[in-house]
């Protein structure tokens, strides 16, 4: 589904983001990206949208390489990846509703489809009842439960949560990664998950890989990633949470 092949990113004032990185997620899976703040994964999700190119190495997301891709066919790639993020990423001056239904707009779908599947999307995530509330009103877990439902609202294939359970509490979170695995069993949907937090691994991730300084040291199978990495000193995870 995406497959990453020997991606560098180097920025203009020499600090290089990546170095020759590869490994593949496949479709379907809920794959974690984990490492200590700086080790290059929240760089790794933009590359996956196109939101910036690499410096080498090829992104391809269900056959087509990212960085190759034209304005419309960006755009197209945009619609089925969609983003949740730590800091929820709504607009104050929009209700509930009206932050769901903006990528529909965007993509030109008319007004009676926009408000049905805004509607159905919101019922699936448990938010129905605050479709006409403001993001201040809500709480954070009542946040990001509306990213997730715009993230959702193009029928993406692939989602990517950039620390999306960072600014949670421990409750909060578990209700949430109850909420990304039951999507993910409903839609067979690639979710691509950026965390620092060991416990959002082992909770929800089939497959982890671990970078350290913008290197890939380790990726597999969760277990496995987990148990070579907590023998090894000088882990990638050191600086993680548990």
């Amino acid at each position: 589904m995406i497959d990453l092949d020997g991606i560098s990113k180097q920025y203009p004032d020499g600090h290089a983001a990546l170095a020759d990185v590869t490994f593949s997620i496949p479709k379907g899976a809920v794959f974690g990206i984990i490492g200590r703040s700086g080790a290059g994964k929240s760089t790794l999700l933009r590359l996956i949208n196109g939101l910036e190119q690499a410096s080498s190495g090829t992104v391809t997301v269900d056959g087509k390489a990212v960085g190759a891709l034209l304005a419309p066919d960006l755009r197209s790639l945009r619609q089925r990846v969609g983003m949740i993020f730590q800091s929820f990423g709504l607009l104050a001056n929009r209700t509930v509703a009206q932050n769901v239904e903006l990528p529909l707009e965007l993509a030109g779908v008319p007004a009676p489809e926009r408000a049905a599947r805004v509607a159905t999307l919101l019922e699936r995530v448990q938010i129905a009842d605050k479709a006409d509330a403001y993001p201040a009103r809500l709480s954070g877990g009542q946040r990001q439960r509306v990213g997730i439902a715009r993230a959702l609202a193009t029928a993406p294939e692939v989602l990517l949560c950039d620390e999306a359970t960072s600014a949670l509490d421990p409750e909060t979170t578990r209700s949430i990664l109850e909420l990304l695995a039951e999507l993910n069993r409903e839609r067979n949907l690639t979710i691509v998950l950026v965390t620092h937090e060991m416990s959002v691994v082992r909770a929800i991730c089939d497959r982890v890989a671990v970078l350290d300084g913008g290197r890939l040291i380790d990726t597999g199978l969760t277990p496995d990633v987990l148990s070579r990495q907590a023998a090894a000193d000088g882990s990638g995870l050191a600086g993680a949470e548990a």
